[in-house]
């Protein structure tokens, strides 16, 4: 059997996928077009990247843990109930005719980019960290819905998780980050299981980007994040924007 050799851009795909949605989010906003690219219908391409996703969000704990950070029992507590919603997106997902997710996946990637452009700066000597009582009774719904659209497509919901934890929570960047890729890795694995129970997994090009995306998440959670992110802004708006248009109108 031929292997296409295209399919080694996944590796390089994933680590930078891996690394963007372990210091911000954006990472399936890349992956997700280029599995349907490659031919993938566009349900075994959703699948497909969870298993990278699951793989990248376990290692990227890992290495905050490896560095002493942790949100136990918060971070559980939203993953949780991010699982139960994951399991409805995920469903939807599947059912979904595949020209329509096409085209609600390139609506989503543009509506990123919006959020990533205008996104306001939060004072980070103002927050006060609010991760218990009614607030955090607030968050678990929130983050059921959160669950919900994770298990759907995923892409982009690092930069909503980041918008809300600090505004919501009070949390620092690095406080949410270490909350976001514990609640990814949680929901994910919900829609894992839907995904493969319906045989929607193409597993030689999951194993494919998932060494890329394993080693992005890695890099990324040893990296020392610093916050002038023009560079990755600007990469994601022009790589973003080109893919969202060819899934619109050339797919």
């Amino acid at each position: 059997m031929d292997f296409p050799l295209e399919y080694l851009l996944l590796i390089p795909v994933g680590f930078i996928a891996g690394f963007l949605n372990t210091v911000a989010g954006g990472g399936t906003l890349l992956t997700l077009p280029t599995l349907i690219f490659l031919g993938l219908p566009a349900s075994v391409a959703n699948g497909t990247n969870r298993i990278a996703i699951l793989v990248q969000t376990f290692t990227a704990i890992k290495g905050f843990k490896s560095k002493g950070e942790t949100m136990y029992p918060f971070s559980l507590y939203l993953g949780i109930s991010a699982f139960i919603g994951s399991f409805i997106g995920a469903k939807l997902a599947i059912n979904i005719n595949g020209d329509l997710f096409n085209k609600i996946l390139a609506l989503i990637m543009l509506m990123v980019l919006v959020i990533i452009v205008l996104k306001p700066k939060v004072n980070l000597a103002t927050l006060t960290e609010k991760i218990t009582g009614k607030t955090l009774y607030i968050s678990i719904v929130i983050f059921f819905f959160l669950g919900i659209y994770g298990g759907f497509i995923n892409a982009g919901i690092g930069f909503l998780m980041l918008l809300i934890l600090p505004y919501v929570n009070g949390l620092t960047l690095l406080k949410s980050n270490v909350t976001k890729v514990f609640v990814v890795c949680m929901y994910t694995v919900g829609a894992v299981i839907v995904f493969a129970y319906e045989n929607k997994i193409n597993y030689p090009l999951a194993l494919i980007l998932t060494t890329g995306n394993a080693s992005g998440a890695w890099v990324a959670s040893r990296w020392s994040v610093k916050k002038d992110d023009t560079v990755i802004k600007m990469f994601l708006i022009i790589t973003v924007s080109s893919l969202a248009i060819k899934l619109w109108f050339f797919n």
